[in-house]
């Protein structure tokens, strides 16, 4: 199967320091971050979070017996919830501060196992000038499972940063 290959070596995150320095990455190559591991502990707390304990998540011999995917999954709005987590494991920012300003788009294509190791391949699409001088930055964020050939989630992530 062809898929993504996990290296123990530890990616160093880009580092954007100022506007130019966002703005010469538009378009560019992804930025790809360190790997991150769902563990059955992180799918349960985020099922007692948000009220979502539907068995294939919670109840992993049920999973294992009744659901297509051989076991339990996470949901796929947790998938969706880390994404910032994931940026911030490709990108350092030398900034005053970010915000999280939306999502354009979202997709899941693939289910996410417990156990399973997310990363996500981030491309800047579009900066913009905001009138309270943010820069608004797009995203194009692809979540990768180790392994797997289809991604996890792919999504528009959309950023405000003040340099």
């Amino acid at each position: 199967m062809s898929g993504v290959s996990l290296s123990s070596a530890p990616r160093v995150p880009v580092i954007i320091g100022d506007v130019a320095a966002l703005r010469a990455r538009v378009g560019g190559e992804p930025i790809v971050g360190e790997w991150l591991t769902v563990d059955q502990a992180r799918v349960d707390r985020f099922a007692q979070a948000t009220g979502d304990d539907q068995w294939i998540h919670v109840d992993p011999e049920r999973a294992r017996r009744e659901s297509p995917f051989g076991g339990p999954i996470a949901h796929g709005f947790l998938t969706l919830s880390v994404i910032p987590s994931l940026l911030f494991r490709a990108v350092r920012f030398e900034e005053r501060m970010s915000v999280n300003y939306g999502l354009n788009r979202v997709r899941f294509p693939a289910p996410v196992r417990v156990g399973a190791a997310l990363r996500a391949s981030c491309v800047v699409a579009e900066v913009a000038d905001m009138p309270d001088g943010a820069q608004q930055v797009t995203w194009d964020v692809t979540v990768e499972i180790e392994g797997e050939s289809k991604p996890a989630c792919v999504a528009q992530f959309v950023t405000r940063h003040y340099f």
